[in-house]
């Protein structure tokens, strides 16, 4: 009876110890979590002709003027339904609007946008993949979806890349930021 007991009382330090352990990591990771802030604006910076900070309403707007809002539905290729719906502005279309500095002779061969979350998530696409393959048709600045703005849990302005095989890690939620950059020669 007393192997069991002390047994028993071993098992229990053990689990007490672990939930601890564990009550402690998750403790820290909560504290490390940035913080997601609602975003209302989108900012358009670096090698451009023209920065721009636009709200929802100038996103709207703008989209009007380059032939009318994009769909997601209009994109070829099936995607997982928790991705359709969504409405906004080609990418291009923005950098178009802000007008990517290209006075560098080969310039746009290196030049890549970073599009940044309010939380600090970012994702990175080349020159190439956007003005130069399908793959550019199919990434949105989004502002609406199944016909509502976007719910706070994605921010008001979201960047979404419809056309990738992985559309989670291009998917930018929050977005408050793009940046156009060059890899230096």
């Amino acid at each position: 009876m007393a192997k069991t007991s002390i047994r028993s009382m071993a098992v229990a330090m053990v689990l007490a110890s672990a939930s601890l352990v564990l009550q402690q990591h998750a403790a820290g990771a909560a504290s490390e979590e940035k913080p997601r802030l609602l975003t209302t604006r989108v900012e358009v910076a670096g090698e451009v002709k023209r920065r721009l900070s636009l709200t929802v309403e100038d996103l709207r707007s703008l989209s009007a003027r380059k032939g009318g809002p994009v769909a997601e539905n209009a994109i070829a290729g099936e995607r997982p339904q928790q991705y359709r719906g969504y409405v906004g502005l080609r990418l291009t279309d923005l950098l178009d609007e802000a007008g990517i500095q290209r006075e560098e002779r080969h310039a746009l061969r290196r030049t890549y946008v970073v599009a940044t979350a309010s939380d600090g998530y970012k994702a990175v696409f080349s020159w190439g993949e956007l003005f130069n393959s399908a793959l550019g048709r199919g990434v949105l600045i989004a502002y609406e979806r199944g016909g509502a703005e976007l719910e706070s849990g994605e921010g008001r302005i979201a960047l979404i890349s419809l056309a990738d095989e992985r559309i989670g890690p291009r998917f930018v939620k929050w977005l408050q930021r793009i940046d156009v950059r060059r890899v230096p020669e």
